[in-house]
């Protein structure tokens, strides 16, 4: 990357920056960013490879944004960026988060066919988002180690064990009618990750 590249992308972070704290000003001191700008930063610090500024922009998003249910692809530049930082046991937990979120996402980042769970209501639109923005690969050689470590992470059996209570849930919630059997699958799969 040539110095003038890595000073635009240094500048992108900042006007990132700079927009989230005008939306919080314009707002009363709380944000709304309805343009989902807060998303926007990990990947230009993972171009980068400033993981450590990339886990302080993460330790913010946490604080300001605790109930963002956030994208599939963030969570995933969130498990990178905990494993490049030696948070392996917080970045395990992510990469779950990102296949609960997108059961597509990892077998895509491997170059895999999809595994066609047919879970999600939003399965075509998941994997076309997929086809057409998400540019982490596996052979991208700065994410080498991310990739061996993620490959014998979802081989795991603590991996399979989540996997399927997650799809065991989701089946279920397909057939259930509302009422109370159906709100404590929901909230037993809104839970699952509580005590990873």
């Amino acid at each position: 990357m040539t110095p003038k590249q890595i000073e635009r992308i240094k500048n992108k972070i900042t006007r990132i920056k700079k927009e989230l704290s005008y939306d919080k000003q314009r707002n009363g001191g709380s944000y709304d960013d309805s343009r989902g700008i807060r998303y926007l930063a990990p990947c230009e610090y993972l171009k980068l490879r400033d993981y450590k500024g990339a886990l302080r922009y993460f330790n913010w998003f946490h604080k300001n944004f605790p109930n963002d249910s956030c994208y599939s692809f963030f969570l995933f530049e969130w498990s990178i960026t905990l494993f490049k930082n030696g948070k392996i046991k917080d970045a395990e937990k992510k990469a779950l988060e990102t296949f609960f979120l997108n059961t597509y996402l990892i077998d895509k980042f491997f170059k895999k066919e999809f595994l066609e769970l047919e879970i999600s209501e939003n399965a075509s639109w998941d994997k076309s988002m997929l086809e057409n923005y998400f540019k982490y690969s596996h052979k991208d050689i700065e994410l080498s180690d991310f990739s061996a470590w993620l490959a014998s992470f979802v081989s795991s059996e603590i991996f399979h064990q989540y996997v399927n209570e997650f799809l065991d849930i989701e089946q279920r919630l397909k057939k259930e009618p509302a009422g109370p059997i159906r709100t404590e699958l929901v909230d037993k799969k809104y839970h699952l990750l509580d005590h990873y």
